[in-house]
């Protein structure tokens, strides 16, 4: 397997902080109403307990990402390290991208009239430096990994609610959250 930057989302250290969002934010400055990474509880029907759990998703950098083969004007290159980035200077605003990627990555910038999602930080990776995201998160519940290097046994690609599209093969790993321990007195 060559090269595949991808974020590694451990739900059992994730406290649901937003700090990798507010990272994201802060470090882009994107429009009000324009989010790149978002923190998702997850539901009472997928984690039944009273202890909450959470989700940090953002792109998934897919192995065969569907915005960029419904991007007319080529908006989109995937780099040999697997980083999916978005040029908004070519970008039409056409929309393609939005309405196809199923884990609603690409965003609508208003104020641009252009789409615009996470590109991994890429020109922070070629500095050496982790993503903000990745940098903020105080309990190291968010890193990033290279799926060729991997390997680790316990993560799913796939968690409860997340949509299973094996022909983008996303590249986001999860470990699930554990049923919480009861003590009695």
């Amino acid at each position: 397997m060559k090269k595949q930057y991808a974020f590694h989302v451990d739900t059992e250290r994730c406290i649901g902080c937003f700090t990798c969002a507010m990272a994201c934010r802060n470090y882009y400055h994107q429009v009000e109403g324009v989010v790149w990474r978002q923190v998702h509880p997850l539901s009472e029907e997928i984690y039944p307990h009273r202890e909450r759990a959470f989700l940090s998703l953002s792109c998934n950098h897919c192995e065969h990402p569907a915005c960029l083969n419904v991007c007319p004007v080529e908006a989109y290159t995937k780099r040999e390290d697997g980083v999916v980035v978005h040029h908004q200077e070519k970008c039409i605003g056409c929309g393609n991208c939005i309405r196809s990627c199923p884990y609603g990555a690409p965003k609508y910038n208003p104020v641009e009239k252009r789409a615009e999602k996470c590109s991994l930080c890429h020109e922070r990776l070629d500095a050496g430096l982790k993503p903000a995201c990745v940098q903020a998160c105080p309990t190291d519940a968010l890193q990033l990994i290279d799926l060729a290097e991997f390997t680790e046994t316990n993560e799913v690609q796939y968690p409860a609610g997340y949509p299973r599209m094996e022909e983008l093969n996303p590249s986001t790993r999860f470990v699930l959250p554990q049923t919480p321990k009861m003590v009695r007195r």
